[in-house]
Parts: structure tokens; C-alpha cells; sequence
């Protein structure tokens, strides 16, 4: 005996024209970049930020990591087509108010990422993850070339720790006034904004030192926090820059968003300094203290 269904037996009628549109909205953040299987950086790293910062995540995975807290074991680059597409799927639906740029594996994903791009004008958080916590590399020498030449003009604030800067500017950074000449170098290159990270440095606080590229020259503001004595630190500079872009998506200026993302990476480490995860580096706690999911009236 055949059975027949109606396509709309035991539903009910719905016209999409009664539905009022929502008035409200989500602060929203893109983050590009890659997966880590850990779960300690990359795009599981900026996702657990974001929500802990009452932000809606979207995501453009650009990379598959093989990892943990020690080492990462093997990567795979995503098809460039299929970077492309997710961020033009999400950035013409869900309409991000902040992006935020980190692992891009190879030079074609960077091409991808920058024709992607081509034509926004919403702020970008431009993260040039290069080398892991562990020391492994994770973006090629070309890839380099095209986040230099081609993505770094576009970002509203790259956040390039030492070893980064050295690479970016072309040239070894031993002491202050090095800083300040490879500070210039990038804006020279067309770098709108520079916050270069102190967490390589040995000292008792944290210093990161931000250049504002300005028609009368650079100005420099500069963000302290103290040291904390942990191994626990995986993932720490995509923190940074995804809840920059978080706050940035909130409404802060971008010396307040960098000044409030200070505050919650030094929180995060200190509350996961003693805690176990892997025998390698691991993680900063990025839900010591959630907040509700921010909702604006538009």
C-alpha cells in the first residue's frame, strides 16, 4: 500500500510578510583565520572571546591545524575559492561591524582574503600570526609579502608582536628607538595604525606601545599591564586582537577597545595561570567572567 503525504499535511500556514522586522541587533565580529584543534587559538580562541564579550562570532576558516599545547603536528590550507566565499557570504548578510584577520596559511588564502576585502570599509583587526607559542611557522614567506604589501594598508590596527615586527619592517629590533624606526617603517608602507606587543619581553609588566599614523606625524600611546608567571599562554595574541575588535564593534574608540582588551587578556591569564591543560603551553581561561550577549536598538 503506497502512502501519500501532503508537502503540507500537519503544518501550519506561515506568511513571512506578517512578521515584523527586528529593530535590534548584535554587535557582530568576523574573525578569519584558522582552527585549533586544541581549542586554545585561532578561530576556537576569537569565538570563545567574542561570546565571553557579549559579541556575535562569525568566521572564515582560512586553515585546518593539526595541534595541542605543544606543538602543532600538520596544517592544511583551505581552498582560496572557499575563503573567499565565506566572507563575502558572511560580510553581505550579516553585515560584521568589525573584522578580525589572523592565521592565513599561504600566499593564495592572503589573495583571497585581500579580493575579499576589496572595497570594505568596515574596521579591520589585522592579527600577522606567523610563528605559534611552540615556535612552529604558520604562514609562508610569499604569504608575508601579501599581508605586508596588500592587507596591512587595509587594516584599521595590526597587532604584530617582536619577532612579527622584525619580520614585517625587515630589521632586528634590540631597543627603544628600534622600535619607534620599524613603527615608522610600516607606516610608511601604509600601516594606519601599529600596536606592537611587549609579551616576548622579560619584564616585570607587559608593555605594548601603540603608533597612530597622523597628517602632522606618529603619535604613540602606550598600555601596561603587569607580568604574570604562568606557561599557560597559547593563543594569547589572537585573544588580543579579536577582543579588540570585539570592543571595536561595541562602539569603543580603538585606543579605548585596545585599553579594555588589555584589562580582559591580563584577567584571562592570570585566572587560567594555574590550571592544566596539555603538557605544553596552554590556554588563557577566556570565560572568567561572561557577559550577556550586548543587544542595541537600530
Amino acid at each position: 500500500m503506497e502512502l501519500k503525504v501532503s508537502n503540507t499535511e500537519g503544518c501550519k500556514s506561515f506568511n513571512s510578510k506578517s512578521l515584523r522586522a527586528p529593530t535590534r541587533r548584535y554587535p557582530v565580529v568576523l574573525s578569519i583565520a584558522g582552527s585549533d584543534s586544541s581549542g586554545g587559538a585561532g578561530i576556537q580562541a576569537d569565538l570563545k572571546t567574542l561570546s565571553a564579550l557579549g559579541v556575535y562570532g562569525a568566521t572564515a576558516i582560512t586553515a585546518i591545524t593539526a595541534q595541542n599545547t605543544v606543538g602543532v603536528h600538520s596544517q592544511l590550507a583551505v581552498a582560496p575559492d572557499m575563503v573567499f566565499d565565506q566572507i563575502v557570504a558572511v560580510i553581505e548578510d550579516i553585515k560584521p561591524s568589525a573584522i578580525k584577520i589572523g592565521m592565513l596559511s599561504n600566499a593564495e588564502v592572503a589573495l583571497a582574503v585581500d579580493r575579499a576585502l576589496c572595497g570594505c570599509d568596515i574596521p579591520i583587526i589585522l592579527d600577522p600570526v606567523m610563528v605559534s607559542t611552540s615556535g612552529d611557522r604558520l604562514l609562508s614567506r610569499e604569504a608575508q609579502d601579501v599581508v605586508k604589501h596588500r592587507l596591512m594598508p587595509r587594516a584599521t590596527l595590526i597587532t604584530p608582536n617582536i619577532p612579527e615586527m622584525e619580520a614585517l619592517a625587515a630589521m632586528h629590533i634590540a631597543t627603544p628607538s628600534d622600535k619607534v624606526e620599524a613603527a615608522h617603517r610600516l607606516i610608511a608602507l601604509g600601516a594606519q595604525a601599529v600596536l606592537l606587543k611587549g609579551g616576548h619581553e622579560q619584564e616585570d609588566a607587559k608593555l605594548d606601545i601603540l603608533y597612530l599614523s597622523r597628517p602632522n606625524g606618529v603619535e604613540v600611546a602606550h598600555f601596561s599591564t603587569p607580568s604574570i608567571t604562568t606557561r599557560n599562554t597559547h593563543g594569547t595574541g589572537c585573544t588580543l586582537s579579536a577582543a579588540i575588535a570585539a570592543y571595536i564593534s561595541r562602539g569603543l574608540g580603538l585606543k579605548e577597545a585596545i585599553g579594555a582588551a588589555k584589562v580582559y587578556i591580563s584577567e584571562a591569564i592570570k585566572a587560567g595561570a594555574e590550571v592544566a591543560i596539555g603538557n605544553g603551553f596552554g590556554p588563557v581561561n577566556h570565560l572568567f567572567n561572561p557577559i550577556k550577549m550586548q543587544i542595541y536598538e537600530e
